[in-house]
C-alpha cells in the first residue's frame, strides 16, 4: 500500500531492575488508560470504522497503520474498502494497472462512498478524504486489490467516530 510511515525511535535501555518494575506495574490503572495506546496493524487488516493516527514521516510503501480507539484523538478513520475493478468491466484486473488508474479509481470510489458513511455529501462536508492504493509489489506478491478510503481533517484531531456525523 502507498502511504506515509512513522519512523521508529530507539530509547535508552533500562537496567534489569527497571524492566522488572515496569513490567510489574504496567497493568496498573495509575499509568493511564491502555485504550489510548496505538496498535500497529498490517494494512491488510484495516476495517471500516477503524481510527488511525496520521503518520509522522513519509514513505513510498507502507505495511502497517497505527490504530487507536475512535475516542482517542486521531486524524483518520477508514470508511470504505473498494476493490479495484478495470474501467468498463466487472472484473478485477490481473495485471497492475498503474498509479494513474489506481488514483482515478480511488478518487471516484472514495468520493462515492463518503456520504453513506459520514451522512453528508463530500462537497458539503467540513471533512476530507484520502486513501491508500495497492503498490505494484503488493499487487504482485500479495494479490492486493483493495483501496482504503480514510476520512480526515486539515490538521485538527477527531475524538469520536465521524460515522453518520453529518460533518
Amino acid at each position: 500500500m502507498v502511504r506515509l510511515v512513522r519512523s521508529v525511535r530507539h530509547g535508552v535501555a533500562l537496567g534489569v531492575l527497571g524492566v522488572v518494575v515496569a513490567l510489574a506495574v504496567s497493568g496498573c490503572s495509575w499509568f493511564g488508560n491502555d485504550d489510548d495506546k496505538a496498535t500497529s496493524i498490517a494494512v491488510f487488516d484495516a476495517k471500516i470504522g477503524d481510527c488511525f493516527l496520521a503518520p509522522e514521516d513519509i514513505a513510498v510503501e507502507v505495511t502497517h497503520l497505527s490504530r487507536v480507539t475512535c475516542a482517542t484523538p486521531h486524524q483518520q478513520e477508514s470508511y470504505a474498502l473498494p476493490t479495484y475493478i478495470d474501467p468498463g468491466t466487472a472484473k478485477t484486473a490481473k495485471t497492475f494497472p498503474g498509479d494513474a488508474a489506481l488514483k482515478s479509481f480511488a478518487d471516484g470510489k472514495c468520493a462515492e462512498k463518503f456520504q453513506d458513511y459520514v451522512g453528508v455529501d463530500y462537497r458539503d462536508s467540513s471533512l476530507y478524504f484520502t486513501y491508500l492504493v495497492p503498490s505494484a509489489r503488493s499487487w504482485q506478491q500479495d494479490d492486493d486489490r483493495k483501496v482504503i478510503c480514510f476520512v480526515t481533517t486539515t490538521g485538527q484531531t477527531l475524538t469520536k467516530s465521524v460515522k453518520h456525523s453529518d460533518m
